[in-house]
């Protein structure tokens, strides 16, 4: 267990405020990393906005306006474009870097219903009326590609497949196209029914606020539905622990990764089972003094050092952590605190991702940094103090 004296906190706090300021676009928000992540992500911006939004909720504001404005409008194959949808990624070049895709591109079964419960985290933070008022359309588009599009066979699972073959293979947070997780599309990935569900009850909130009393029933309806599914046919029960996701054929993905965990911070896991899955989480083949693996040590296809079969991955850790605070287990949330301030001290930095094996901390070649979301995530924990004042960060230019 690491205490960081007032020194240590501030000299950490200096570094990982040098490398905001050189995430952070002129337009308000961050892009995702450095060297292969200089531009917008959907997924990793919303994200990174939840991080910062205690601190600094205009960051949240600007990536919500961003977002808001490359929303799908159109359906085109190519760019996976629906409309309501909220984009993967895109930058001021009209193509993907390896050409895989034009810009804006939209594999992204996640960064959706993300907006969505970003819109209602800023709004309880801000009270910004006039902000929900011009986006009001944004939202209700947000709903119904999730309705429409997000889930056509009607089963209220969420489900990506791509329809551009040089796109995403998957398109979860661990979308490595590489190794395609062993699981053939569509696929319902188990983290984005969780944020399906809470983005729907959220959204039910504000409406209520709105006195649109309809679409509160409709979206509480659909809510229950889900968790209802969701909690019958992802469960595995010799496990006591949820499947990665549903293949095409609706048949479980078995396997022991860290994506449940982020189902926790949503409520959607019925209380029967939170703590079975909180437990899972800190066995040994998941947990390392670094942090929760994403991808069990007892699976036949486990990598220490693989991009998504093993490795550590810090905004993982701390969205799980979200859950457990939420839920009162607050000995495993300090746990995860501890585990991403020992790999800072020691790397001397946190990167994108990293490997653990024999209790020791590997450096991994082509591991970004800084990366907006492993950064934002130890900056997050650090906390910010009721005196400390919003700090408004210098603009590098980047120009659409």
């Amino acid at each position: 267990m690491i205490a960081l004296s007032q020194l240590e906190r501030a000299k950490t706090r200096k570094q990982l405020i040098k490398e905001i300021q050189t995430l952070k676009d002129r337009k308000g928000f961050l892009i995702a990393g450095f060297p292969r992540f200089d531009r917008l992500f959907g997924r990793d911006s919303l994200i990174v906005a939840w991080q910062l939004l205690d601190w600094n909720p205009g960051i949240c504001k600007a990536t919500l306006e961003i977002l808001s404005q490359f929303q799908g409008k159109v359906f085109n194959d190519e760019k996976n474009e629906e409309p309501g949808k909220i984009i993967h990624e895109t930058d001021f070049e009209s193509w993907h870097p390896a050409g895989l895709y034009p810009f804006p591109y939209y594999g992204s079964i996640d960064s959706t219903p993300l907006f969505l419960i970003l819109f209602a985290f800023y709004f309880k933070k801000t009270k910004d009326q006039k902000f929900l008022q011009n986006h009001w359309e944004n939202i209700l588009m947000a709903l119904h590609w999730m309705e429409e599009c997000g889930g056509k066979d009607k089963d209220y699972f969420l489900e990506y497949k791509r329809k551009n073959p040089k796109g995403l293979f998957h398109q979860g947070w661990k979308d490595d196209f590489k190794n395609h997780l062993n699981i053939t599309p569509p696929v319902a990935i188990v983290e984005a029914q969780g944020y399906q569900y809470l983005a729907l009850n959220e959204i039910a909130e504000l409406a209520a606020m709105r006195r649109e009393h309809d679409l509160v029933e409709k979206l509480k309806e659909r809510a229950a539905s889900l968790q209802e599914e969701f909690n019958e046919k992802f469960w595995m029960e010799k496990e006591n622990y949820f499947a990665l996701g549903l293949n095409g054929k609706k048949e479980q993905r078995k396997a022991i990764t860290s994506n449940p965990g982020h189902c926790l911070f949503t409520g959607i896991i019925s209380e029967d089972k939170v703590e079975k899955v909180v437990k899972r989480l800190f066995e040994e083949d998941m947990w390392t003094p670094f942090g929760i693996r994403t991808h069990s040590a007892k699976e036949p296809d486990f990598d220490a050092q693989s991009y998504h079969l093993g490795s550590i991955w810090p905004h993982d850790n701390w969205i799980i952590a979200q859950g457990l605070k939420k839920y009162g287990f607050l000995e495993e949330y300090q746990k995860i605190r501890q585990a991403l301030f020992s790999a800072h001290k020691a790397l001397g930095y946190l990167p994108e991702y990293y490997g653990v094996t024999d209790e020791k901390i590997i450096q991994i070649p082509g591991s970004c940094h800084p990366q907006a979301w492993a950064t934002c995530a130890l900056f997050n924990f650090l906390g910010v103090s009721l005196q400390e004042k919003i700090t408004q960060i210098p603009s590098k230019v980047f120009r659409w």
